[in-house]
């Protein structure tokens, strides 16, 4: 079974397509990790932007998030998040695409 996460940031007023921007990078960055099995960024409505990841495990999702990239881009991203919505940490039993 593969680990997935799945959440909703709320971007600030305004910020939503620059947050959906960072968050592309983020998947342009792992894009050479051979654990991160998908990374799926989408919007909903005017201000949320969803992401669905899967990898190989959890240590590896863990890992991903002490790359210098990956936590240049987090530092950029920070600022134009209002909130969270929904958050789900997930057991990936399979599928299309896994």
């Amino acid at each position: 079974m593969s680990y997935g996460f799945f959440a909703t940031f709320v971007a600030a007023e305004g910020a939503r397509d620059a947050l959906l921007r960072h968050l592309l990078d983020a998947a342009v960055a792992l894009a050479d990790d051979p654990a991160c099995l998908q990374y799926v960024v989408s919007t909903s409505g005017d201000a949320d932007v969803c992401v669905f990841e899967v990898w190989s495990d959890e240590a590896a999702h863990d890992a991903s998030l002490q790359r210098e990239d990956i936590r240049a881009i987090v530092n950029a991203a920070r600022p134009l998040i209002a909130g969270m919505g929904s958050q789900a940490r997930l057991n990936v039993a399979g599928g299309k695409g896994v």
